[in-house]
């Protein structure tokens, strides 16, 4: 556990116990919840890649800045570590220690961007680590402060300089669905991100205009984003920070449709179960659906499992998942997955059937249907180079059986 007090009153380690007691007690269902009152604190957690971020504070504060300030430490960590997990932590806790007393003064955030942050502290590196062995000193911090903590843009470095001046824009989506056993569509809803690549010279003033604004029901920007040009006209209108960023995130409910389609089949009777699952394409996208991935979790009651498919590669782990690895859809057969599952001796039928959960990709198209129209640069460089790309990726996709 990292401990980091951000204020003149120490608060007592003994919260965390209180924490993780309720967490063994309640299980995931505590653990989904943002903001928790305790007898003594609010507490505000989040949860990434298995690790717990959790803040507390005596006083009554707005809950979801203490909810962004912990997703944006996850951000920096997990861009300046490479990931996260608990090992990667444990080999550069220095590192972390630096990083949240720059980003938080006196129990109020200060500086949350990763490209200042950059210059402020330098990320690990082989280089680093041998440098710190040979001297003795592990400290990362630079001795001046980037000149872009004194301006009125922290989000950018002063004045950068380029010889190739380029600017890309992604847009990344997620659907999440749900098919019941019926093959009706429960829940479809796309989450998005539209990521920016800026490597503009100077102070680069750009704005982003979709052709379909209006399908968009959940919208959270970059502070760079000025926001009453989008709530009168619906554009994205800021100054770029330099290099990678999430320059907005959205959420789009209620979709008609899946791109594919999963029919499993599950019979059982004197001590086995039968299994039968298709998958197809339900419509057409006009692009390759490929990547396509079936997991599912064996029931703790089956003794064996015995299945094949006529496409693809199907894989029994030793945590009874069966992983079935499609790829793309062939053109001239349907990929089926079949085969016997061995029931304990003393069932006769399965009683709890498993969910399957559905993976793929396709690149240049976004399911949503959203559409970037232009990108305008309002001090245009002689030689600008822009680029746009889509992609649509599975997220909580299940098809209960």
């Amino acid at each position: 556990m990292l401990e980091k007090q951000l204020t003149g009153h120490r608060v007592d380690r003994s919260i965390c116990d209180w924490f993780w007691d309720h967490v063994i007690s309640q299980g995931d269902s505590f653990k989904s919840q943002p903001v928790i009152a305790s007898p003594t604190h609010y507490l505000f957690q989040v949860v990434r890649e298995g690790i717990t971020f959790l803040a507390c504070t005596q006083v009554e504060m707005p809950p979801l800045m203490g909810i962004e300030f912990l997703c944006r430490v996850s951000d920096v960590l997990s861009d300046y570590l490479g990931g996260l997990n608990e090992d990667v932590i444990k080999d550069n806790f220095v590192i972390v220690y630096e990083l949240l007393d720059e980003m938080i003064d006196n129990g109020f955030p200060l500086t949350t961007e990763a490209n200042i942050l950059r210059e402020m502290i330098a990320p690990p590196n082989i280089v680093s680590k041998v440098l710190s062995v040979v001297t003795g000193n592990s400290s990362n911090v630079s001795d001046t402060l980037p000149g872009a903590t004194g301006s009125c843009i922290p989000w950018r470095a002063a004045e950068p300089k380029y010889a190739n001046n380029e600017v890309y824009v992604d847009l990344v989506e997620e659907m999440d669905a749900v098919i019941n056993r019926d093959g009706a569509l429960v829940k479809c809803e796309v989450y998005g991100e539209v990521r920016v690549n800026s490597h503009l010279s100077g102070l680069p003033d750009l704005t982003l205009s979709f052709a379909n604004p209006s399908i968009l029901d959940d919208v959270r920007f970059h502070p760079c984003v000025r926001f009453r040009p989008w709530e009168s006209h619906q554009v994205l209108s800021f100054v770029p920070p330099d290099g990678e960023f999430k320059l907005m995130s959205y959420r789009i409910k209620k979709l008609k449709s899946t791109p594919l389609y999963v029919k499993p089949q599950l019979t059982s009777d004197a001590g086995k179960c039968r299994v039968n699952v298709l998958v197809g394409i339900r419509n057409d996208p006009g692009k390759t659906i490929d990547s396509i991935t079936l997991e599912f979790q064996l029931p703790p009651c089956i003794l064996s499992a015995d299945l094949n498919s006529n496409h693809g590669t199907v894989n029994i782990l030793g945590n009874k998942i069966c992983s079935w690895t499609i790829g793309r859809i062939p053109k001239d057969k349907t990929p089926s997955l079949s085969g016997t599952l061995l029931l304990e001796t003393e069932l006769e039928r399965l009683h709890v059937f498993p969910t399957f959960r559905v993976g793929f990709r396709i690149m240049g198209l976004a399911l949503s249907g959203l559409q970037i129209d232009k990108l305008d640069l309002k001090t245009a460089p002689s030689r600008l180079y822009k680029g746009f790309r889509a992609l649509t990726r599975a997220g909580e996709f299940e098809v209960r059986s």
